[in-house]
């Protein structure tokens, strides 16, 4: 068994991305800049946001942070969309879900402009996904690209089987998987929470991603010897062992199914850290004007 070391390609993707917009900065005068807004309190997006915030600072970005209470209107977060979509000096800008019950997430998703989205959730920019166009793809996804691609794993002719439907992770993982491009190629088998015994299906798969929010729900028995585990889970629990009152567990069982995959990422420190570096490739490649 082999790490897929998310710390480890996130710090050396970071370090190239600070290169990169230190010559933007050179070049234009002024740095990418990043606009997130966050909604409530929930501890989990807290956090979150809080990451990708640090991260823009380390990687010599801007970011601005407008919070928010749950009683916001619709009508007034829509607004506030569009006020950001029209600034010249904002590059990205992200919506941190969820959204409290009386606001729609998909208004707020479809508010956010194509050439400013990069998180990678609006429809024209996974249409152009699809389509192998030049887009912002989501950003987990994107993230679990450039870790394959950066470890030289050969993903081309693999069954990749994916382990849930959401449209953040699995939905266009599947596509992204099958596209003609490396990493992809794959012949790809999605699975979600109606699928009848999910465990034929992951024993035959070569590369398995699993995003569907359960805690170890993928157990040693249902993993073929020599797969390659990506796990998406991030499922948080109240514990007195750390410093900040929760663990974190995936949707594998890392300990059982370790020893019988060839490459498997680890919980905390895996895919989470690939996503900040997927939204941070967004937001430098719309400060280039690379997509749009």
């Amino acid at each position: 068994m082999q790490l897929l070391d998310g710390k480890f390609v996130s710090e050396k993707l970071k370090q190239q991305i600070a290169v990169e917009a230190a010559e933007i900065l050179e070049k234009t005068g002024r740095k990418p800049h990043l606009v997130a807004i966050l909604i409530g309190h929930d501890g989990g997006s807290e956090t979150y946001v809080a990451s990708k915030i640090k991260n823009c600072e380390k990687v010599g970005f801007n970011s601005t942070l407008y919070r928010y209470e749950s009683s916001i209107t619709e009508e007034e977060l829509l607004k506030k969309i569009d006020e950001i979509n029209q600034d010249p000096e904002t590059d990205g800008i992200l919506v941190q879900l969820p959204l409290p019950k009386h606001i729609s997430a998909d208004k707020v998703t479809e508010k956010i402009s194509p050439e400013k989205d990069v998180d990678g959730f609006h429809p024209v920019n996974l249409g152009r996904m699809q389509r192998n166009l030049p887009s912002f793809l989501p950003a987990t996804p994107y993230g679990i690209l450039l870790m394959l691609q950066e470890y030289g794993i050969e993903t081309s002719g693999k069954h990749c089987v994916v382990i849930g439907r959401s449209n953040i992770v699995g939905s266009p993982m599947s596509i992204l998987m099958a596209r003609n491009t490396n990493p992809g190629n794959c012949t790809v088998t999605i699975c979600h929470s109606k699928t009848p015994d999910i465990k034929k299906f992951s024993l035959d798969a070569d590369i398995l991603i699993v995003a569907i929010g359960k805690k170890n729900f993928v157990t040693a028995d249902m993993v073929k010897d020599g797969a390659i585990v990506i796990d998406v889970g991030m499922n948080r629990e109240i514990s007195t062992e750390t410093k900040s009152g929760y663990k974190l567990y995936g949707d594998v069982d890392f300990v059982n199914v370790a020893p019988k995959a060839s490459w498997i990422t680890p919980v905390p420190g895996g895919v989470g850290l690939m996503t900040i570096v997927g939204l941070l490739k967004n937001t430098l490649a719309s400060a280039k004007k690379e997509i749009y």
